[in-house]
């Protein structure tokens, strides 16, 4: 018995595993919008308001910022099967490649006729085919290796934000002014509408787990929603707060789900083993962190209301 109390004491007072969150200033009014944290140990992040892809070594501290083209706005940047940058130009209205080793730019231009789509995320799908979305009303693929390019016309319209790619090959969109996801037929380039349980919700980013499952963060209804593909059910759960606003998802490798809430100025992480949310508010006031993104052991994200990037080492 005395045994027993004993191992229950030290359990009691075991120390709890405790993240470490730290800030990284970047160029005076980038407004960095989103990130990729790059094998190399470096950062990517788009500085939008200044037309420019950005590149942070948090070892030392050490930004550097390379020009995209005068009116370059970019969106959404991720890291490529080829290590190199691949970044979404809503003002360029192109697709741009960042070489990490020469610095090198290589835009590939959307197709005549469709100019001005809004161009915002991107995701390579098992194919090593890069999908990407517009909030205008489309949605693309484009093959990295040719050059060769396609663009659909959204099933619902003007919308389509959030994109990720699933363990199974699959792709799937958020649709914001739509209240929606979508599955891409990756074969055929067809999208199938996704309705979501909570109407008005206003879905904006997706990502995928481990099994696949499709998790949403939603935007007006402040919820943070799980699909499963494979049962075609769903499952909600409100952010805490009284009004947050659930602006990006990403979900890391140990299927911890990070969503980015403007109401609180708080980066959450949400448990779905415990549902139980933790949360990390910013020390500055409107930190608006847009976009998540991480690696192995940490998590990233942009403070575009304070030109830093910041990370959650776990």
């Amino acid at each position: 018995m005395h045994l027993l109390l004993a191992l229950l004491a030290v359990l009691a007072f075991a120390p709890v595993r405790a993240e470490e969150v730290s800030y990284f200033p970047v160029a005076a009014g980038a407004g960095p919008h989103d990130v990729a944290p790059a094998p190399d140990g470096t950062v990517w992040y788009t500085a939008q308001r200044q037309g420019a892809l950005g590149r942070l070594d948090p070892a030392t501290g050490r930004v550097e910022q390379i020009p995209l083209g005068r009116g370059s706005a970019p969106h959404g940047v991720i890291v490529g099967p080829d290590g190199a940058a691949w970044v979404t130009d809503s003002g360029l209205n192109t697709i741009v490649r960042v070489d990490p080793a020469t610095r090198a730019v290589r835009i590939f231009p959307l197709p005549d006729g469709r100019g001005n789509v809004n161009l915002n995320t991107a995701t390579f799908d098992r194919g090593g085919q890069l999908w990407f979305t517009g909030q205008g009303g489309i949605y693309g693929r484009l093959d990295p290796g040719s050059g060769a390019m396609q663009v659909w016309d959204a099933p619902r319209g003007a919308g389509p934000y959030g994109i990720t790619s699933t363990r199974d090959g699959a792709v799937f969109y958020a649709s914001l002014a739509g209240s929606h996801i979508a599955r891409i037929d990756v074969a055929t380039g067809k999208a199938t509408v996704v309705e979501p349980p909570t109407q008005g919700q206003g879905a904006r980013r997706v990502w995928s787990d481990s099994r696949g499952r499709v998790w949403v963060s939603e935007w007006n209804s402040g919820q943070v929603s799980v699909h499963d593909p494979s049962t075609g059910s769903w499952r909600s759960w409100k952010l805490p707060g009284e009004k947050p606003r659930a602006y990006s998802v990403y979900v890391d490798e140990e299927d911890q789900v990070w969503i980015t809430d403007f109401a609180a100025n708080a980066i959450v992480r949400f448990d779905p083993a415990s549902e139980r949310f933790t949360s990390f508010p910013s020390d500055r006031a409107s930190a608006n962190v847009r976009q998540m993104l991480g690696r192995k052991g940490e998590v990233w994200g942009a403070e575009s209301g304070t030109n830093r990037l910041v990370r959650v080492r776990r």
